[in-house]
């Protein structure tokens, strides 16, 4: 995959309205889809034993997203109550450092506002960062889609990105950190992640997230409209809050 414009297919009715305002933005830093500043891993044995030894941690708010519902729409996974007056929508690859950061800041603001009924947020799962070397970005979103059968999708979405490895994801760490988001781990979880159920699912949501028009994770969209990439908002809590709140939101 190049950096350069991709063509919409037939996903491209699921983010109508939203290419152009995704093109216009001029991101401070970011994964680009031409693989770089993903930090991907080319899957030698030494990485999976890295990345399988990898840290795990999950979110500081863990409590508070294991309240939170999600399902999924399409290609997208939809966080919070359906009735929420505002929507967001957020592009992010699992394996994107830059993704992890915003995750660890903004979108931990964001997950709270879910929380408390005020915005519902619409996740797109790009996997972009599996074509220039094997990654784990499809291993993770199909894991990922699977927590959502489970009911436990923000809090383990929140500990996959804080869990990043320096090598790929694996199966092995993939569960080792679902260990730590409860009553995630069983046999239909298990299986799924061993046997990649939602691969499909994974490549539908990647050509969503190419139908955008993005060049790169993350993206935050509100009406169309990307915030807090230009000043780098999105990378801090408190700050990504005043962004919000200056589009309503909050």
């Amino acid at each position: 995959m190049t950096g350069g414009i991709r063509r919409a297919g037939r996903t491209g009715r699921i983010v109508t309205g939203v290419a152009a305002a995704v093109l216009s933005v001029g991101a401070v830093a970011g994964c680009g889809a031409d693989g770089a500043g993903g930090g991907a891993g080319g899957g030698s044995g030494n990485e999976r034993a890295a990345a399988d030894a990898a840290a795990v941690r999950t979110s500081p708010i863990a409590d508070v997203l294991a309240e939170l519902p999600a399902r999924v729409d399409g290609a997208k996974v939809v966080v919070g109550k359906p009735d929420a007056p505002r929507t967001v929508q957020v592009l992010v690859d699992p394996r994107c450092g830059h993704c992890a950061k915003f995750e660890a800041a903004g979108g931990e603001t964001l997950l709270k506002l879910a929380a408390d009924g005020r915005v519902k947020v619409e996740y797109l799962l790009a996997s972009f960062l599996d074509q220039g070397g094997a990654s784990g970005s499809v291993k993770a979103v199909n894991a990922l889609r699977a927590s959502v059968d489970a009911g436990r999708f923000a809090e383990y979405h929140a500990a996959v990105f804080a869990s990043q490895p320096k090598g790929r994801f694996t199966d092995a760490l993939l569960l080792k950190i679902a260990d730590e988001v409860p009553g995630l781990r069983g046999a239909a979880f298990d299986e799924a992640v061993a046997g990649m159920t939602y691969e499909g699912w994974a490549g539908e949501s990647e050509k969503a997230f190419e139908a955008t028009g993005a060049q790169g994770t993350p993206v935050v969209l509100v009406d169309g409209r990307a915030l807090g990439a230009k000043d780098g908002s999105m990378f801090d809590a408190q700050a990504f809050a005043r962004t919000l709140k200056g589009a309503g939101i909050g």
